[in-house]
């Protein structure tokens, strides 16, 4: 819904508005020229680089949106950030065992992503979690440092048991977590038959839990991991066969994001307490995998919503270590090394989605705000006179006068009273009403819960450049909530409220939920496009899972992609440069032979000039826009 204000308006209030500083984490800000900017270099970055200026950078490159933005440098820094946390408590706190990190493959599997983990990782001996065949092929192939570790979860058949052995007799430090019972015979029988001592881990299922999405990955219910009576059952085995020494690592995960450290603290106590008991079984044990969890604050507003977390990084690893530390010492057993899979928390700054918006929808614009004459015809008058009669006394029953005049011309309409031209002046006369009474609402000591939700109602639809699910697949999923906004105009004030649709053919391609600092927005404030210029949208914190789920829904393929980084000199470079995939490309995902289809399509069309139905010119330019359409971008082209 379009409003008007001539108040003066700064980049600062729009970077409230948005909440960039909030969960921008000092990798985004807002600059005075009203634009968006990254700090490459970390949140004490002195060298902002402008988004827009990237975007428009991007289009004299040939480079169309929707583009994806990787910032290899943000990983960097995120992976520093994360592991000096650890090392830094464990000193504090007189924490005598070491932390070794691994990013979860799943979290973002691309090439370019994991090649950049395990190269700034290295300093750290950060590793990589892999829960599948082609996962841990990755892990082998692309970890160099001796010193990381490779976590090996999910179910696992004789090839993925192989291949972890042998990674184990190559020097590599591989762990098999044994996720479900007979997983535990199967290792014991390939590791004598290879001849490898292997090191195993037990993922324990707690009964501890968490609230929101992720409350199914833990408690008694939880598809992953062994009960007591089964780790106990593992564990008798691996003594029968002479290998509990094998044993060396306790495995638990509430969750990807857990919002209240409360959740935290109380499951990292039940699991020292297992792995405690596993020390006094025999195990050697020496590890303690505390799984992911390591929460992002989506929505900035530090609180245990499930797209936020009421904790800091350093708390998160206080907590752990002194948990950890206190069941241990109490115990008498050595502190163990701890282990964190922080996925999301390490990758998830480090990607935007940008793209344009094509076109917007409204129910009321401003100026017809401003437009109150009779209209001709008596079925109108009433609606007409509670437009011109709104005020902020009378406001509920304008509401329902208002309801009751436009259902009774609905219903003259379904009955031949009213022709259509009369049904749409009603209609938009509704929607005037409602718009005005929205304006008055903020006048309101109390709203009436029927008026709550006008503004979601009245808001506009702007449309995208982009495919949710294929960019932003858990916004539609889970209701998973990003940071959303434009990346420039921002000295401008947004007058106008929009939920944002994309470019599928599916009511469910659309975002109608966005972040706020108190609840949920349902409409996100944005500016009037101007004609012939591109209004670009930028989606933050999208580095973890989005590329690795997105779908060809309606065959809009993968966008381009590229990373940005900063040299030593301050110099923006764009390299790693993915082509976006062009119609061949996706109708070759899903078994089409684009030759094939070029044949047929061509004989086709020569019959059709055979038939005299078309010339051989209409033959030679519809042809030409087949070719062009199978080149081209899957997303609009300018």
């Amino acid at each position: 819904m379009a409003g008007s204000s001539m108040e003066h308006w700064d980049f600062a209030q729009s970077e409230e508005l948005y909440g960039v500083r909030n969960w921008g984490e000092g990798f985004f800000r807002t600059t005075e020229a009203g634009e968006v900017a990254v700090n490459l270099n970390g949140p004490d970055g002195v060298i902002p680089v402008s988004l827009h200026d990237v975007a428009m950078e991007l289009s004299d490159r040939g480079i169309p949106m929707p583009v994806l933005l990787r910032f290899p440098d943000i990983l960097a820094k995120r992976l520093e950030t994360l592991n000096t946390a650890f090392r830094s408590q464990m000193t504090e706190l007189g924490y005598k065992g070491e932390y070794r990190g691994v990013f979860p493959i799943k979290v973002n599997q691309q090439q370019q992503v994991i090649e950049e983990v395990v190269t700034h990782g290295a300093a750290w001996h950060h590793g990589l979690e892999a829960g599948s065949k082609p996962e841990l092929i990755i892990a082998l192939t692309y970890l160099k440092d001796p010193e990381s570790l490779i976590i090996c979860n999910g179910y696992k058949d004789q090839e993925f048991i192989d291949l972890a052995l042998m990674g184990v007799k190559a020097g590599m430090k591989v762990f098999l977590v044994v996720e479900r019972p007979g997983e535990i015979s199967t290792i014991i029988r390939r590791a004598r038959e290879l001849g490898v001592k292997p090191r195993i881990g037990i993922r324990a299922k707690l009964s501890s839990t968490v609230g929101g999405k992720w409350a199914s990955s833990a408690g008694d219910h939880s598809v992953f991991g062994l009960n007591p009576s089964q780790i106990i059952a593992a564990v008798d085995s691996l003594a029968e066969e002479g290998m509990l020494g094998c044993l060396e690592l306790l495995h638990y995960h509430l969750g990807s994001q857990i919002p209240d450290i409360r959740s935290i603290r109380t499951a990292a106590g039940e699991a020292a307490r297992v792995y405690a008991s596993l020390v006094k079984e025999g195990a050697v044990m020496g590890f303690l995998d505390t799984g992911g969890g390591l929460a992002v604050d989506y929505d900035g507003s530090q609180t245990n919503f499930y797209a936020s977390m009421n904790y800091s990084l350093s708390e998160y690893c206080s907590d752990l270590i002194d948990v950890v530390m206190s069941v241990m010492d109490e115990e008498g057993i050595h502190h163990p090394t701890l282990i964190s899979e922080s996925g999301r928390a390490v990758s998830a700054h480090s990607s935007v989605l940008l793209f344009n918006i094509l076109d917007t929808n409204r129910l009321v614009a401003q100026e017809d705000l401003d437009d109150v004459d009779a209209p001709p015809g008596a079925n109108l008058k009433n609606l007409y006179e509670v437009l011109g009669s709104v005020t902020v006394k009378n406001i509920q029953e304008s509401y329902h006068d208002a309801l009751y005049y436009r259902d009774e011309i609905r219903t003259l309409f379904r009955t031949g009273g009213v022709d259509l031209r009369e049904r749409g002046l009603a209609d938009q006369t509704f929607w005037k009403i409602m718009a005005r009474i929205a304006k008055l609402i903020p006048d309101l000591r109390a709203v009436p819960e029927e008026l709550q939700n006008l503004d979601r109602l009245l808001a506009d639809v702007y449309y995208g450049n982009f495919s949710l699910f294929q960019s932003l697949p858990d916004s539609w999923a889970i209701d998973q909530l990003f940071p959303i906004l434009p990346v420039h105009r921002l000295n401008e004030k947004p007058e106008n409220t929009a939920i944002i649709s994309d470019t599928t053919c599916d009511s469910d391609g659309k975002i109608d939920h966005f972040i706020d600092i108190a609840d949920v927005r349902r409409a996100l404030p944005l500016h009037e496009p101007i004609p012939g210029e591109d209004y670009i949208i930028g989606v933050f914190m999208i580095g973890a899972y989005q590329e690795t789920l997105g779908d060809l829904h309606n065959l809009f393929g993968d966008t381009y992609a590229l990373s940005v980084s900063l040299d030593d000199e301050g110099i923006v470079h764009f390299k790693d440069e993915i082509v976006g995939d062009s119609v061949a490309d996706v109708l070759s995902y899903v078994e089409y032979e684009p030759k094939e289809m070029r044949e047929l399509f061509r004989d086709k069309i020569e019959t059709a000039v055979r038939k005299n139905v078309l010339t051989p010119l209409d033959r030679r330019r519809i042809l030409e826009a087949y070719e062009e359409g199978l080149r081209g971008y899957t997303y609009f082209e300018s």
